[in-house]
């Protein structure tokens, strides 16, 4: 008898317990690299092209974060996340998947690396973002 009533007192805290975990918010974290770059027109030049490069408005700078896969709803997981250096894996359904790592130079300078698959066909690529001015 006095097993059951373990058994029934375990079994109660358990699942008042899990009835916490489930009702608090899942919450996202705060990308503490891109809190630090500044805003306005920054250009984007793939490490080790003769090319002018892509000239982008930054306002939002998350959108770094999904470069090959820009203005698609895609669920992120942080996988490193410090002033210095941010690494997140992101799945945008059918069209694809990619992680990127960016490196934190300047509030004005950073290294992105990304790779991943989008509309089928693979993408690897690094390239330098710098803040060259106002948007």
């Amino acid at each position: 008898m006095k097993g059951m009533k373990l058994i029934k007192t375990i079994s109660v805290s358990a699942a008042i317990l899990s009835g916490f975990a489930m009702a608090a918010p899942a919450q996202t974290p705060r990308l503490t690299l891109l809190d630090g770059l500044a805003q306005g027109e920054w250009t984007l030049k793939e490490r080790g092209s003769s090319e002018a490069g892509k000239k982008i408005c930054l306002g939002n700078p998350e959108m770094l974060l999904q470069i090959q896969h820009s203005n698609m709803t895609c669920k992120r997981y942080v996988i490193e996340n410090s002033p210095k250096k941010l690494r997140v894996s992101y799945k945008c359904g059918s069209a694809g998947h990619g992680v990127t790592e960016i490196k934190y130079e300047s509030s004005t300078l950073v290294q992105i690396h990304s790779q991943g698959i989008r509309n089928n066909a693979p993408f690897s690529f690094s390239m330098e973002g710098r803040r060259t001015g106002s948007c």
